[in-house]
């Protein structure tokens, strides 16, 4: 039974959430859209990688391009993708809907995600997100009035291990801290992409003082030379 009231929840909170990311599609200035020449060569080597009857399974990569093109995907993008892979509308917005890396308004020249998942939280992504606010003059989902940044927040970016993560135009920046975030933002500023990775003075994951296990060399007997 309370599996079954934990499932109802989750489809109203998605159905909401749905709902008002829809109505923010139709209130959104309605873009023409349409691929350039050489997206659409993009597109027939898309649907080549899928049999002619199940064109719909190409809709995510095509959602990705459509936004690769725009910065976003519009209303427009959509309902093109939909005669492409001859589905209704619906199939592509809900696959649409269904992942947050797809956005539904315009966006300026960077995007920030920060993540404010359990490992980051602790590691002080919330101090991190309050310097790029303050720096920035914008709050999550906002875009700073010159169009050079947008803020979002995201769920975890896979780089436990080094949080704070903060992912910029793709780029991951992690062991993030106040000092550093500036640092990132004023070289983004002048369109100048920073070095990723961490940016600490630690190995990767490695520990800041090196490696506490794994020192010596594997005891097991080599299969191959090459490994």
């Amino acid at each position: 039974m309370l599996s079954l009231c934990q499932n109802k929840i989750k489809q109203s909170v998605s159905t909401k959430l749905s709902c008002r990311l829809f109505t923010s599609l139709l209130e959104t200035e309605k873009v023409p859209f349409d691929f350039t020449q050489d997206n659409y060569e993009k597109v027939e080597n898309i649907l080549s990688k899928y049999p002619t009857e199940q064109k719909r399974s190409a809709i995510i990569p095509l959602l990705h391009l459509a936004q690769d093109q725009e910065g976003y995907v519009p209303e427009s993008a959509m309902m093109k993708i939909a005669s492409i892979v001859a589905c209704p509308v619906s199939k592509v917005f809900e696959t649409f809907t269904f992942y947050t890396m797809f956005r539904p308004k315009p966006v300026g020249d960077h995007v920030i995600e920060i993540c404010t998942n359990l490992s980051c939280t602790l590691r002080g992504a919330d101090q991190v997100l309050n310097a790029i606010q303050d720096k920035l003059g914008i709050k999550i989902g906002e875009t700073t009035k010159d169009n050079k940044f947008t803020l979002l927040e995201v769920e975890c970016q896979g780089a436990c291990a080094t949080a704070p993560v903060v992912v910029i135009d793709g780029n991951y920046y992690e062991d993030v801290e106040v000092k550093s975030i500036n640092s990132i933002l004023r070289d983004f500023a002048r369109d100048v992409v920073p070095k990723s990775g961490t940016q600490s003075k630690r190995n990767g994951p490695e520990p800041i003082g090196g490696k506490t296990t794994l020192k010596s060399e594997p005891w097991a007997q080599k299969i191959r030379e090459d490994l």
